[in-house]
């Protein structure tokens, strides 16, 4: 029999982001990639009880974090100690994950060119900082896809004004690790709408002179 085909399922969860002594509304995507028996969890916004309906009767194999920003984890401890999931991290990105959860280390680090398996397809960690030291994004070439979390967005690179942040490396993550993807690559992003690389990469050198 062959076996189901792995999918990306998505929903949107709805809470704040705080850094820097702000505080603001935000709307997150939160990823999930797997077929019917097993799935990952791309960052465990906000919502816990919503994420863990959406998994289901699945083996939940991790929760993956793209970066530490609040609105990104939050939930992921609750979602752990619900599924018994580890929660995945790059070390970089600690700093950040202890002004939410001073008492709940990550269990597994995230490490640049780790593959993550999941139905028999491989996502690859490619550390993508610039948005914050240890952001990640997740290619899964199987699929045609890569998970950006907040470093590229539809119609420009991640936010890079505040604490951890460096315009000039966000740029470089974005040209070296994810303008080289094929261009038909769908970039599946933090927030917002999903975007393509062939449509992001004709605007790098627009980005640059903006500044931002």
């Amino acid at each position: 029999m062959t076996p189901p085909p792995v999918r990306v399922d998505h929903l949107v969860t709805s809470g704040t982001f705080s850094l820097d002594g702000g505080t603001w509304e935000v709307d997150n995507n939160v990823w999930l990639i797997g077929d019917d028996h097993e799935v990952y969890v791309i960052d465990a916004a906000h919502d816990a009880d919503a994420i863990a309906d959406a998994v289901g009767g699945r083996r939940l194999l991790g929760i993956i974090s793209t970066h530490g920003h609040d609105d990104h984890i939050d939930a992921a401890p609750a979602l752990a100690e619900r599924t018994g999931a580890p929660i995945l991290l790059h070390p970089e990105d600690e700093v950040l994950w202890r002004m939410r959860h001073p008492d709940r280390a990550p269990d597994k680090p995230l490490a640049d060119g780790d593959v993550l398996t999941v139905a028999g397809t491989g996502l690859r960690v490619l550390h993508t900082p610039g948005h914050s030291p240890g952001a990640v994004c997740l290619y899964a070439p199987a699929l045609t896809t890569v998970f950006s979390g907040d470093t590229l967005f539809q119609g420009g690179p991640g936010a890079t004004g505040r604490s951890y942040s460096s315009f000039p490396t966000i740029i470089e993550s974005i040209r070296e690790r994810l303008l080289t993807l094929p261009p038909e690559t769908v970039v599946r992003t933090g927030h917002g709408d999903s975007t393509t690389v062939g449509d992001e990469a004709p605007h790098l050198e627009e980005w640059i002179a903006r500044g931002h």
